[in-house]
Parts: C-alpha cells; structure tokens; sequence
C-alpha cells in the first residue's frame, strides 16, 4: 500500500504567491506533500483563483461575518479539521489568531515573516529595515506559538540591502527567496529532519543550531 499523503491546509488573505510557489513544487514532485484546502478570511483574494486553477478546494471563511475573533477561529478551526491536516501553513494570512487556535495546531503551524527573526517582528519590515540602515534583511520560517512572530526558527535566509533601496524593492528581493525558502522548510518538516518538541525546533533530532537554520541562496539584485 501506498503511504498516507503529507496533508496542507493553507491559510490565505492576499495574492498567495507563496502559495503558488508551494503549489509548483507539488506538482513538479520536488514537494512530496497534498494541499488539501486553501481558505482565506477574504473572499477576493487571488490566492483562491490560484487555488482553483490546480483543483484544490478553495474556501471563504468571512472574518466580517464573525462576532469576535474567537468565534471566528472556532469556525476557521473546525473547517480546517475536515482535511485533517499534517501540517497547516500560514501563507500570507493576516489575522492575529487566538491562543486557543494556536495551541490546538502547536508543533504543526507554521508562518513565514519578512525578517531576520527575532529582529523586526510585525508590520512594516521593509521600511523599518531601511530607517535602521541594516545592510542585510530576509525572511525567517517559524513555528506559531501564541505570542505574535517568536515562535521557534526553523529556516531563513538573507538578501542584501543596497544603498538606494525602496521598500518595494526591498519586498521584492525578499520575495524572491520567500518563495524557495518556504517549500524547502516545508520540505524539511515532512522528511522529519525538522520538529518542534516544546519550545524547541530539532533538526536530525538534536536542538537545531543557528547555522542549520541558515539557507543560502542566489537573489537577483
């Protein structure tokens, strides 16, 4: 018998690009995995037409149709339920979920942000990055615990920042490797190379170290 399928539930609110990025490399079958939903909390978002073009389930759950965020999250939790995931994937979801939904997914959740985690956690990266004259800036995996961007590194990588940048060139570059950075530390989870025990994340079963969550990869200037 064939082994069970490595089950993704992703969870959108934009134009999904890490998405389609995931999405790609199931399909070329570098990413031995099945994205069995997508659900956003906007029904406009793009990420659901790309969902739809590769006959995935593509879900609205309204997060304006909710009372409070918790009754919302209990919905959003339930219809996540369904697919039973191995792994949910936060990809461009911008709602800050509650205790209650984080801890239900603890160890099988994970976000991607546009920094070098633990520095500049929340909004605004790109340009907080600029206005600190940092001459690096990057994207970091991480594992969701219940308080906002400090969950447990699992990979990042680094792009250069250059002396004219604007924050939109900026995001672009940081982009760019988002989109290999995540399916590989996704890769990585289904391998069983990387898990979260506790607090901390274990790669080839040891405390991973900060080299090893260090991915190096070409960006275009």
């Amino acid at each position: 018998m064939p082994e069970k399928a490595f089950n993704l539930v992703v969870l959108i609110s934009g134009n999904g690009s890490n998405l389609q990025a995931i999405i790609d490399q199931v399909k070329a079958g570098t990413l031995d995995a099945r994205i069995c939903a997508v659900i956003s909390n906007r029904n406009d978002a793009f990420g659901l037409e790309r969902a739809r073009t590769a006959n995935i389930p593509a879900i609205t759950i309204d997060h304006a149709e909710f009372e409070s965020r918790e009754s919302f999250d209990e919905a959003l939790m339930q219809k996540i339920d369904e697919h039973r995931p191995d792994l949910v994937v936060l990809a461009g979801f911008m709602r800050i979920l509650t205790d209650k939904f984080v801890n239900h997914y603890l160890g099988k959740l994970i976000n991607i942000h546009p920094s070098l985690l633990p520095k500049y956690q929340g909004l605004d990266t790109h340009r907080r990055v600029l206005d600190a004259g940092d001459s690096e800036h990057g994207a970091s995996v991480h594992y969701v615990t219940p308080e906002l961007d400090s969950g447990p590194v699992i990979l990042q990588a680094a792009v250069p920042v250059f002396e004219n940048d604007k924050p939109e060139q900026l995001q672009q570059r940081v982009h760019e490797i988002e989109h290999q950075l995540y399916p590989e530390a996704i890769r990585r989870i289904i391998s069983g190379e990387v898990m979260l025990q506790g607090q901390t994340v274990l790669y080839q079963q040891r405390p991973i170290t900060k080299e090893e969550t260090q991915l190096a990869l070409d960006v275009q200037h």
